[in-house]
Protein backbone atom coordinates (compact mmCIF):
# COMPACT_ATOMS: atom_id res chain seq x y z
CA UNK A 1 0.00 0.00 0.00
CA UNK A 2 1.44 3.37 -1.03
CA UNK A 3 1.38 6.06 1.66
CA UNK A 4 -0.28 9.36 0.72
CA UNK A 5 2.25 11.92 1.93
CA UNK A 6 0.15 14.97 1.04
CA UNK A 7 -1.66 15.01 4.38
CA UNK A 8 1.71 14.73 6.12
CA UNK A 9 3.37 17.60 4.25
CA UNK A 10 5.36 20.11 6.29
CA UNK A 11 3.07 22.87 7.53
CA UNK A 12 4.53 26.29 6.89
CA UNK A 13 3.17 29.70 5.99
CA UNK A 14 6.55 31.07 4.88
CA UNK A 15 7.33 31.31 1.17
CA UNK A 16 11.09 30.97 1.80
CA UNK A 17 10.50 27.61 3.49
CA UNK A 18 8.22 26.40 0.71
CA UNK A 19 10.91 27.34 -1.79
CA UNK A 20 13.55 25.50 0.27
CA UNK A 21 11.42 22.36 0.40
CA UNK A 22 10.78 22.48 -3.34
CA UNK A 23 14.45 23.11 -4.17
CA UNK A 24 15.69 20.13 -2.20
CA UNK A 25 19.08 19.74 -0.47
CA UNK A 26 21.02 21.17 -3.43
CA UNK A 27 19.04 24.43 -3.43
CA UNK A 28 18.62 24.32 -7.22
CA UNK A 29 16.70 27.21 -8.88
CA UNK A 30 13.00 26.71 -9.60
CA UNK A 31 11.74 27.87 -13.01
CA UNK A 32 9.29 30.72 -12.60
CA UNK A 33 10.54 31.72 -9.15
CA UNK A 34 12.79 34.78 -9.06
CA UNK A 35 14.81 35.13 -5.87
CA UNK A 36 16.92 38.00 -4.57
CA UNK A 37 18.78 37.72 -1.26
CA UNK A 38 20.43 40.59 0.60
CA UNK A 39 22.26 40.76 3.95
CA UNK A 40 22.13 44.00 5.93
CA UNK A 41 23.41 44.43 9.50
CA UNK A 42 22.27 41.03 10.73
CA UNK A 43 19.04 41.08 8.69
CA UNK A 44 18.56 38.65 5.81
CA UNK A 45 16.15 40.04 3.22
CA UNK A 46 14.71 37.56 0.70
CA UNK A 47 12.51 38.77 -2.15
CA UNK A 48 10.60 36.06 -4.01
CA UNK A 49 8.49 36.53 -7.12
CA UNK A 50 6.34 33.50 -7.98
CA UNK A 51 5.63 34.31 -11.61
CA UNK A 52 3.35 31.60 -12.98
CA UNK A 53 1.01 28.77 -12.06
CA UNK A 54 3.62 26.07 -12.71
CA UNK A 55 5.96 27.67 -10.17
CA UNK A 56 3.02 28.13 -7.80
CA UNK A 57 2.22 24.42 -7.98
CA UNK A 58 5.86 23.51 -7.54
CA UNK A 59 6.39 25.38 -4.29
CA UNK A 60 2.82 25.32 -3.00
CA UNK A 61 2.49 29.12 -2.76
CA UNK A 62 0.00 31.41 -4.49
CA UNK A 63 1.43 33.36 -7.42
CA UNK A 64 2.63 36.76 -6.21
CA UNK A 65 5.38 38.70 -4.47
CA UNK A 66 6.90 37.84 -1.10
CA UNK A 67 9.47 39.67 1.03
CA UNK A 68 10.91 38.00 4.12
CA UNK A 69 13.09 39.55 6.84
CA UNK A 70 15.01 37.03 8.94
CA UNK A 71 16.71 38.34 12.09
CA UNK A 72 18.09 35.49 14.26
CA UNK A 73 19.33 37.90 16.96
CA UNK A 74 15.84 39.29 17.60
CA UNK A 75 15.56 36.75 20.41
CA UNK A 76 18.25 38.65 22.35
CA UNK A 77 15.96 41.61 23.08
CA UNK A 78 18.41 44.19 21.69
CA UNK A 79 16.45 47.46 21.42
CA UNK A 80 18.94 48.93 18.96
CA UNK A 81 18.48 45.94 16.66
CA UNK A 82 14.70 46.19 17.03
CA UNK A 83 14.78 49.84 15.92
CA UNK A 84 16.97 48.87 12.95
CA UNK A 85 14.57 46.07 11.98
CA UNK A 86 11.63 48.51 12.18
CA UNK A 87 13.45 50.92 9.84
CA UNK A 88 14.35 48.16 7.35
CA UNK A 89 10.81 46.80 7.51
CA UNK A 90 9.43 50.31 6.85
CA UNK A 91 11.69 50.69 3.81
CA UNK A 92 10.84 47.25 2.40
CA UNK A 93 7.10 47.72 2.99
CA UNK A 94 7.14 51.13 1.30
CA UNK A 95 8.94 49.65 -1.72
CA UNK A 96 6.51 46.75 -1.74
CA UNK A 97 3.34 48.84 -1.88
CA UNK A 98 4.85 51.11 -4.55
CA UNK A 99 5.69 48.07 -6.65
CA UNK A 100 2.11 46.80 -6.59
CA UNK A 101 0.70 50.22 -7.43
CA UNK A 102 -0.57 51.61 -4.10
CA UNK A 103 -0.03 55.39 -4.24
CA UNK A 104 0.96 57.88 -1.55
CA UNK A 105 -2.61 59.12 -1.09
CA UNK A 106 -4.29 55.70 -1.01
CA UNK A 107 -6.40 55.08 2.09
CA UNK A 108 -5.52 51.94 4.02
CA UNK A 109 -7.51 49.67 6.35
CA UNK A 110 -5.26 47.76 8.76
CA UNK A 111 -6.79 44.49 9.97
CA UNK A 112 -5.29 42.81 13.04
CA UNK A 113 -6.30 39.16 12.86
CA UNK A 114 -6.06 36.84 15.82
CA UNK A 115 -7.23 36.24 19.36
CA UNK A 116 -6.06 38.84 21.88
CA UNK A 117 -6.66 36.29 24.69
CA UNK A 118 -4.08 33.83 23.29
CA UNK A 119 -0.56 35.25 23.41
CA UNK A 120 0.99 33.68 20.28
CA UNK A 121 -2.15 34.63 18.31
CA UNK A 122 -2.38 38.22 19.58
CA UNK A 123 0.04 39.83 17.10
CA UNK A 124 -2.67 41.40 14.94
CA UNK A 125 -4.65 43.07 17.77
CA UNK A 126 -1.40 44.34 19.37
CA UNK A 127 -0.29 45.95 16.09
CA UNK A 128 -3.70 47.63 15.73
CA UNK A 129 -3.26 49.12 19.22
CA UNK A 130 -0.02 50.78 18.14
CA UNK A 131 -0.59 51.99 14.57
CA UNK A 132 -1.28 55.65 13.82
CA UNK A 133 -4.94 55.87 12.79
CA UNK A 134 -6.01 59.10 11.05
CA UNK A 135 -9.23 58.49 9.11
CA UNK A 136 -11.38 60.21 11.74
CA UNK A 137 -9.29 63.38 11.40
CA UNK A 138 -9.76 63.38 7.63
CA UNK A 139 -13.51 62.85 8.13
CA UNK A 140 -14.12 65.35 10.96
CA UNK A 141 -11.45 68.05 10.64
CA UNK A 142 -9.61 67.69 7.32
CA UNK A 143 -8.30 71.27 7.46
CA UNK A 144 -6.24 70.38 10.53
CA UNK A 145 -4.46 67.39 8.97
CA UNK A 146 -0.82 68.26 8.26
CA UNK A 147 0.82 67.26 4.95
CA UNK A 148 2.54 63.90 4.90
CA UNK A 149 -0.25 61.83 6.43
CA UNK A 150 -2.69 59.49 4.73
CA UNK A 151 -6.05 58.05 5.78
CA UNK A 152 -5.48 55.02 7.99
CA UNK A 153 -8.20 53.07 9.78
CA UNK A 154 -7.72 49.91 11.83
CA UNK A 155 -9.79 47.08 13.28
CA UNK A 156 -9.21 43.87 15.23
CA UNK A 157 -12.26 41.77 14.27
CA UNK A 158 -11.58 38.96 16.74
CA UNK A 159 -11.88 35.27 15.92
CA UNK A 160 -14.78 33.06 14.92
CA UNK A 161 -14.86 31.32 18.30
CA UNK A 162 -15.45 34.63 20.11
CA UNK A 163 -17.66 36.55 17.66
CA UNK A 164 -19.44 33.76 15.79
CA UNK A 165 -18.69 35.70 12.61
CA UNK A 166 -15.94 35.02 10.08
CA UNK A 167 -13.26 37.71 10.09
CA UNK A 168 -13.65 38.07 6.33
CA UNK A 169 -17.37 38.84 6.73
CA UNK A 170 -16.66 41.56 9.29
CA UNK A 171 -13.92 43.08 7.12
CA UNK A 172 -16.10 42.87 4.01
CA UNK A 173 -18.81 44.90 5.75
CA UNK A 174 -16.27 47.53 6.82
CA UNK A 175 -14.83 47.72 3.30
CA UNK A 176 -18.30 48.29 1.82
CA UNK A 177 -18.97 51.15 4.25
CA UNK A 178 -15.57 52.90 4.41
CA UNK A 179 -14.20 52.17 0.91
CA UNK A 180 -10.46 51.89 1.61
CA UNK A 181 -8.12 51.69 -1.38
CA UNK A 182 -6.17 48.77 0.11
CA UNK A 183 -6.06 46.43 3.12
CA UNK A 184 -3.08 45.43 5.24
CA UNK A 185 -3.83 42.26 7.22
CA UNK A 186 -1.56 41.13 10.07
CA UNK A 187 -1.61 37.58 11.44
CA UNK A 188 0.49 35.04 13.32
CA UNK A 189 1.92 32.22 11.20
CA UNK A 190 3.39 28.73 11.58
CA UNK A 191 6.94 27.81 10.58
CA UNK A 192 8.70 24.52 9.89
CA UNK A 193 11.97 25.92 11.23
CA UNK A 194 12.55 26.48 14.95
CA UNK A 195 15.11 29.16 14.08
CA UNK A 196 12.50 31.25 12.24
CA UNK A 197 9.91 31.25 15.02
CA UNK A 198 9.88 34.71 16.66
CA UNK A 199 12.61 36.01 14.34
CA UNK A 200 10.96 36.44 10.91
CA UNK A 201 8.56 38.87 9.21
CA UNK A 202 6.90 38.09 5.88
CA UNK A 203 5.16 40.55 3.53
CA UNK A 204 3.01 39.19 0.68
CA UNK A 205 0.53 40.60 -1.82
CA UNK A 206 -1.62 37.47 -1.96
CA UNK A 207 -3.91 38.26 0.95
CA UNK A 208 -4.36 36.13 4.03
CA UNK A 209 -6.48 33.27 5.35
CA UNK A 210 -7.43 33.46 9.05
CA UNK A 211 -6.39 30.33 10.93
CA UNK A 212 -4.15 29.08 8.10
CA UNK A 213 -1.20 28.87 10.51
CA UNK A 214 -2.87 26.03 12.39
CA UNK A 215 -4.26 24.25 9.35
CA UNK A 216 -7.73 25.84 9.15
CA UNK A 217 -9.24 26.28 5.69
CA UNK A 218 -11.67 29.19 5.84
CA UNK A 219 -12.76 32.18 3.80
CA UNK A 220 -9.84 34.57 3.50
CA UNK A 221 -9.05 38.21 2.98
CA UNK A 222 -8.04 38.54 -0.67
CA UNK A 223 -8.53 40.99 -3.51
CA UNK A 224 -10.92 38.55 -5.20
CA UNK A 225 -13.17 38.49 -2.12
CA UNK A 226 -12.87 42.10 -0.91
CA UNK A 227 -12.43 43.93 -4.21
CA UNK A 228 -9.30 45.87 -3.15
CA UNK A 229 -5.61 44.90 -2.92
CA UNK A 230 -4.88 42.95 0.27
CA UNK A 231 -1.33 42.81 1.64
CA UNK A 232 -0.46 40.21 4.26
CA UNK A 233 2.08 40.72 7.04
CA UNK A 234 2.87 37.64 9.09
CA UNK A 235 5.22 36.55 11.85
CA UNK A 236 5.69 32.84 12.72
CA UNK A 237 4.98 32.37 16.43
CA UNK A 238 4.26 28.62 16.49
CA UNK A 239 5.32 25.31 14.99
CA UNK A 240 4.02 21.76 15.27
CA UNK A 241 5.38 19.17 17.71
CA UNK A 242 5.91 16.80 14.78
CA UNK A 243 8.11 19.44 13.14
CA UNK A 244 10.19 19.74 16.32
CA UNK A 245 10.61 15.95 16.58
CA UNK A 246 11.56 15.70 12.91
CA UNK A 247 14.06 18.56 13.28
CA UNK A 248 15.53 16.91 16.40
CA UNK A 249 16.06 13.67 14.46
CA UNK A 250 17.83 15.60 11.69
CA UNK A 251 20.06 17.38 14.23
CA UNK A 252 20.90 14.06 15.91
CA UNK A 253 21.77 12.58 12.53
CA UNK A 254 24.11 15.49 11.75
CA UNK A 255 25.65 15.34 15.24
CA UNK A 256 26.35 11.60 15.13
CA UNK A 257 27.68 12.00 11.60
CA UNK A 258 30.38 14.33 12.97
CA UNK A 259 31.07 12.61 16.28
CA UNK A 260 30.55 8.90 15.64
CA UNK A 261 31.90 6.78 12.78
CA UNK A 262 28.86 4.50 12.62
CA UNK A 263 25.88 6.85 12.36
CA UNK A 264 23.87 4.20 10.54
CA UNK A 265 24.00 1.78 13.45
CA UNK A 266 22.96 4.45 15.96
CA UNK A 267 20.11 5.95 13.93
CA UNK A 268 19.03 2.76 12.18
CA UNK A 269 16.49 3.17 9.39
CA UNK A 270 15.86 6.79 10.39
CA UNK A 271 19.24 7.63 8.87
CA UNK A 272 18.07 6.51 5.40
CA UNK A 273 14.45 7.72 5.30
CA UNK A 274 13.89 10.97 3.30
CA UNK A 275 12.70 13.94 5.34
CA UNK A 276 9.11 13.98 4.05
CA UNK A 277 8.66 10.27 4.78
CA UNK A 278 10.24 10.65 8.22
CA UNK A 279 7.83 13.50 8.98
CA UNK A 280 4.97 11.26 7.84
CA UNK A 281 6.14 8.60 10.28
CA UNK A 282 6.37 11.09 13.16
CA UNK A 283 2.88 12.44 12.46
CA UNK A 284 1.49 8.92 12.11
CA UNK A 285 2.73 8.21 15.63
CA UNK A 286 1.71 11.53 17.24
CA UNK A 287 -1.65 12.35 15.66
CA UNK A 288 -3.69 9.34 16.90
CA UNK A 289 -2.49 10.13 20.42
CA UNK A 290 -3.42 13.80 20.08
CA UNK A 291 0.22 14.75 20.67
CA UNK A 292 0.92 16.77 17.49
CA UNK A 293 0.64 19.92 19.56
CA UNK A 294 1.02 23.49 18.37
CA UNK A 295 4.07 24.78 20.24
CA UNK A 296 5.32 28.29 21.01
CA UNK A 297 8.54 29.31 22.82
CA UNK A 298 8.33 30.18 26.52
CA UNK A 299 9.54 33.75 25.79
CA UNK A 300 6.46 34.49 23.66
CA UNK A 301 4.97 37.02 26.12
CA UNK A 302 7.92 39.39 25.80
CA UNK A 303 8.52 38.71 22.14
CA UNK A 304 4.97 39.32 20.94
CA UNK A 305 5.02 42.84 22.41
CA UNK A 306 8.40 43.57 20.82
CA UNK A 307 7.53 42.30 17.35
CA UNK A 308 4.14 44.04 17.42
CA UNK A 309 5.93 47.32 18.15
CA UNK A 310 8.41 46.64 15.33
CA UNK A 311 5.62 45.99 12.81
CA UNK A 312 3.48 48.94 14.00
CA UNK A 313 6.46 51.30 14.00
CA UNK A 314 7.47 50.20 10.52
CA UNK A 315 3.93 50.65 9.22
CA UNK A 316 3.71 54.13 10.73
CA UNK A 317 6.91 55.17 8.96
CA UNK A 318 6.04 53.49 5.66
CA UNK A 319 2.46 54.77 5.39
CA UNK A 320 2.99 58.37 6.59
CA UNK A 321 5.66 60.47 4.87
CA UNK A 322 5.68 62.82 7.86
CA UNK A 323 6.91 60.04 10.18
CA UNK A 324 10.70 59.89 10.23
CA UNK A 325 11.90 56.36 9.28
CA UNK A 326 14.77 56.84 11.72
CA UNK A 327 12.35 57.48 14.56
CA UNK A 328 9.79 54.70 14.23
CA UNK A 329 8.54 54.68 17.79
CA UNK A 330 5.09 53.12 18.10
CA UNK A 331 2.11 55.41 18.35
CA UNK A 332 -0.31 55.09 21.24
CA UNK A 333 -3.92 56.23 20.98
Amino acid sequence: MELDLQRYSVRTDLAVESRELASGPDGSPIPGVLEEVQQENGIKITRLDVQNEAASQKIGRVKGNYVTLEVPDLRNGDTGLQENVASVFAREFERFIKRIGIGKDASILIVGLGNWNVTPDSLGPLVVENVMVTRHYFELMPERVAPGYRQISAVAPGVLGITGIESSEIVHGIVERTRPDAIVAIDALASRSLERVNTTIQIADIGIHPGSGIGNKRKGLTQEILGVPCIAIGVPTVCYASTIVNTAIELMKDHFGKEAPETGRIMGMLNEIPENERLALVKEVLEPLGHDLIVTPKEIDEFIEDIANIVASGLNAALHEAVDPGNTGAYTH
